[in-house]
């Protein structure tokens, strides 16, 4: 299921998203100073391809220097970058086809507030909402 979800998404919205958060990061990368918002914008970037059976956690090295970046990222770009996949997400929820991506937006509203010192990584059966149990 996950990855029909993952194809769909791809397909309908999630190239787009990834394409503009790779531009973002090409110009901080370009911009000496702002290159780990640059990278961040990478991270999100390959998260809105397939953020179905994967999540955002914390890292357990990220310290000050994170959180000071993250407060820089939410004053400049993560606040309107959420409002954009809330707003999104609740046009995407009108329909029922859409629901499982409105989801999928809802999931990229952490990592667009907070990137850095965030990592990606795949989600635990037990955690996953998608995954579904055979009856023995």
């Amino acid at each position: 299921m996950r990855t029909l979800l993952n194809v769909i998404w791809l397909l309908l919205c999630g190239i787009w998203l990834a394409l503009a958060y790779v531009i973002a990061g090409i110009i901080c990368c370009i911009l000496i100073v702002t290159i780990p918002f640059g990278l961040a914008a990478f991270r999100i970037a390959d998260f809105s391809l397939w953020p179905f059976g994967r999540q955002l956690v914390k890292r357990a090295d990220a310290g000050a220097p994170s959180t000071i970046g993250n407060v820089i990222w939410i004053i400049f770009a993560g606040w309107w970058l959420a409002l954009a996949h809330l707003a999104t997400a609740i046009a995407l929820a009108v329909t029922i086809i859409g629901i499982p991506l409105a989801i999928a937006n809802l999931k990229l509203i952490p990592v667009s507030l907070v990137p850095l010192g965030r990592v990606i990584v795949p989600m635990d059966s037990e955690q996953d909402p998608w995954r579904r149990t055979a009856v023995s």
